[in-house]
């Protein structure tokens, strides 16, 4: 089945358009020119349309993740709170306060250097279906050339 989005009107030649035997060297040269310059425009197109596709569904994952987040530190600080109260009828309040915060501090620390390090192994957002899809177009022409 054809996809009606696809638009096939520039493979198929003008009714009176000559037969490609028939078109001198400077005529192939001007049609090679005006498909490679469309082949070119579409794939920008497709790359520019893959990173905003992407770049929309990590909007928005980032927007309930923070939202997440939020929540959890709220229930995080509520559970700091309850340990400082339970330790505080161990020791003194302020002891109880210091032990927590310093746990908290060192879990925070180590959570952090964790999750630098993971960034810094991430690879930067790329549209990888356009970079196969020029790759192809590219080794397609390298073939046609020779």
């Amino acid at each position: 089945m054809c996809d009606p989005t696809h638009d096939h009107t520039e493979r198929t030649p003008a009714p009176n358009s000559p037969h490609v035997a028939d078109l001198s060297t400077g005529q192939l040269v001007e049609r090679l020119t005006e498909q490679v310059s469309t082949l070119v425009r579409t794939e920008i197109a497709a790359g520019l349309d893959e990173v905003k596709n992407k770049g929309t569904r990590l909007g928005i994952g980032i927007g309930i993740s923070g939202a997440g987040a939020v929540l959890a530190l709220f229930g995080l600080a509520t559970l700091i709170a309850a340990a400082v109260l339970g330790l505080a009828t161990v020791v003194a309040p302020w002891l109880a306060a210091l032990i927590i915060g310093v746990v908290v501090l060192l879990i925070g620390g180590i959570v952090a250097a964790v999750g630098a390090t993971r960034s810094k192994k991430a690879l930067p957002p790329v549209p990888q279906d356009t970079t196969a899809s020029v790759s192809e177009d590219i080794s397609t022409i390298k073939k046609g050339i020779r």
